[in-house]
């Protein structure tokens, strides 16, 4: 039976009191969310064999997700991903962002959503749903206009966990939201996941300079070790790569409003397949290259390559780039995006 329940999960350095959301599925999926950063810190997903095991990488404290360096689970903006040197012009106006990223702004600064109390409530609806609201004001990291933005997070019957987000403003402003879930198939202690196999339905990339920023060409992935069109393991070609996979891909299909699949990751260890779908233009698919002996949930050790994130997105520094899909938000508009992640078993 579908359930879902609250408990208090600790107190911010301020005393704000941060709740624990656990939803639970028809099928016995489960997962928990958090009032700090509307993060996913636990999914419980099962295998062939019907056996359920937590799959997203996180911690045990409240403490830890207030650090949170590596942005596990949470909701990430106000501009996802990075901005060359924290600098934008809007309307004839020069905004200067934190370079928290040297020489880049990332995930929205030291502040940013991820460390952000967000107000969480249950939804009447058949399927559980919990949705966060947050309001971010007018210069809240440097970003212009007063932002009212709200995250709807459902356990659907088909075995998915679909997150929506709205969004209004009430000045120009930029908004690139996604979500920064760790993924691991086989189990967030499960070690690497080079052996997963991926398929992605891309058949672009945004090439990257040196500092992880577009350069403004957008290439072929054919011939390329970024080429996922056709399913191939992570790690088959990652050493052709400085670190690793931390690329945006342009996805096929974009029309600013379908949400379609895009990719599908298989795990040959425990049979689990997350199939995402999205209505964004891009996705990030960065696999935890920067991970080195982090202590996790239950005394687990994340290292390099533990998980693999697919964050769904607007292109980085697109505000920079003006052939780009826009990230202005306007008064009177709202943002919206839906992007879901569903599991099954063979």
């Amino acid at each position: 039976m579908a359930s879902l329940r609250d408990e208090p999960f600790g107190n911010l350095a301020d005393g704000t009191a941060i709740r624990r959301f656990t939803l639970k599925g028809n099928n016995g999926m489960l997962v928990r969310l958090l009032e700090i950063g509307a993060i996913v810190s636990e999914l419980h997903v099962p295998d062939v064999n019907g056996d359920f095991t937590d799959v997203v990488l996180g911690f045990d404290t409240l403490a830890e997700y207030e650090a949170n360096p590596a942005y596990f689970g949470c909701a990430t903006g106000r501009v996802a991903n990075r901005i060359d040197e924290g600098r934008f012009e809007l309307d004839g106006t020069t905004y200067e962002l934190v370079v928290n990223d040297p020489p880049n702004h990332l995930h929205g600064g030291e502040g940013g959503f991820h460390r952000a109390y967000w107000k969480a409530e249950p939804v009447d609806s058949p399927q559980p749903t919990v949705h966060f609201h947050y309001v971010s004001a007018d210069g809240e990291d440097g970003y212009p206009g007063e932002l009212s933005t709200d995250i709807d997070y459902t356990l659907t019957d088909e075995g998915g966990l679909r997150i929506e987000y709205t969004a209004t403003t009430d000045t120009s402003t930029i908004l690139n939201l996604t979500n920064h879930s760790y993924f691991n198939l086989s189990g967030h202690d499960a070690g690497t996941i080079l052996d997963h196999e991926l398929n992605l339905n891309a058949s672009k990339f945004t090439e990257p300079d040196a500092n992880g920023l577009p350069t403004g060409r957008i290439l072929p992935v054919a011939g390329t070790s970024l080429d996922f069109t056709n399913t191939h393991c992570i790690g088959e070609r990652i050493d052709q790569l400085a670190g690793g996979y931390d690329h945006n891909y342009v996805l096929n299909g974009y029309d600013g409003e379908s949400v379609r699949s895009i990719a599908i990751v298989n795990d040959p260890r425990s049979g689990r397949r997350m199939e995402t779908l999205t209505s964004q233009p891009g996705v990030q698919l960065y696999t935890s290259n920067f991970l080195s002996d982090l202590h996790g949930k239950g005394g687990a050790r994340y290292d390099k390559h533990g998980a693999l994130c697919l964050e769904t997105q607007h292109f980085p520094n697109a505000i920079n780039q003006p052939d780009f899909p826009s990230i202005i938000l306007h008064p009177g508009e709202r943002y919206r995006h839906t992007t879901e992640y569903q599991f099954s078993a063979t």
